[in-house]
């Protein structure tokens, strides 16, 4: 359809009907367990995903969808009829994903103009930034134009965790500044942040609880908010998060969903995700 189509990876997790109902096209990255691999969403669901985490022994591993898969959705979008595209990526601080979308958009440059614009976030930091792409979209907005206002949605875009454990960062080798906590985790509790796309200290909490505490607090105190979202790695203790939230005078209101395989490989089970934009 004319217009501009949104494209991102499965690392936004946006909750798949939420991603159609808006026609965003949702490019897979590859889950592994040892020698086995899946496709994010397509051969392997979220709950699929948290069940062989939580009752296994194998600590999954990621990799970058495939420029052909990118230049695959490209030219879907140019055979609809589409005036541009606009992909919106996890951060090129921890895939190589943006490179293979970049390169997917210089392979199909003579039939469709793409502008490929890197998260520097993940989950629903990169997803919130889908959900704005789409809405300048609606509005009639340029393909310029639509990268401009994504440009400024990522400068207000923040993205803070809470985790039970660093091994599966340790793992898959996504650890950033967080490597410092490790051999400390019996007396602390991290949070953890997305900081110019990568994964860094932002507090040392002594309990659980007050690490919870502090994620809500982060969008609490943020000022006035466009969009927050929390997503949920297999914890039992979400609500203490949610709740906190509820209350938050939004633009839009709140999003509670699963954190996916992909961002779930590196967070592990009790992993949340507390991300928001701040109004501009």
């Amino acid at each position: 359809m004319p217009g501009i189509k949104v494209v991102t990876d499965s690392a936004c997790d946006l909750a798949p009907q939420m991603a159609e109902d808006r026609g965003v096209r949702v490019v897979p990255l590859t889950i592994r367990f040892g020698d086995e691999e899946v496709v994010d969403r397509e051969q392997l669901s979220t709950k699929e995903f948290w069940d062989r985490v939580t009752t296994g022994s194998v600590i999954p591993e990621t990799a970058a969808p495939s420029p052909g898969a990118f230049q695959a959705a490209f030219t879907e979008a140019a055979d609809e009829g589409a005036e541009g595209v606009v992909c919106v990526t996890l951060s090129s601080g921890v895939s190589a994903t943006y490179q293979a979308a970049m390169t997917a958009a210089d392979h199909v440059s003579d039939r469709i103009a793409v502008a490929v614009i890197d998260s520097l976030s993940m989950t629903m930091g990169e997803g919130l930034m889908v959900l704005a792409a789409v809405e300048a979209a609606g509005r009639g907005a340029s393909l310029e134009e639509v990268k401009s206002e994504l440009l400024g949605c990522r400068d207000r875009t923040r993205v803070y965790g809470v985790i039970d454990s660093l091994e599966f960062l340790k793992r898959g080798g996504r650890i950033g500044g967080a490597a410092q906590l490790m051999g400390s985790l019996l007396s602390i509790k991290p949070v953890i942040e997305i900081r110019n796309g990568v994964v860094e200290v932002e507090s040392r909490q002594r309990t659980r609880l007050r690490s919870l505490q502090y994620l809500a607090d982060k969008a609490r105190t943020a000022g006035r908010l466009e969009r927050v979202a929390v997503a949920n790695g297999a914890a039992t203790d979400i609500h203490e998060v949610v709740s906190r939230l509820q209350d938050l005078d939004t633009v839009h209101e709140l999003i509670v969903t699963d954190l996916g395989p992909v961002i779930g490989a590196h967070g592990g089970p009790g992993t949340i995700g507390m991300c928001f934009q701040l109004a501009g």
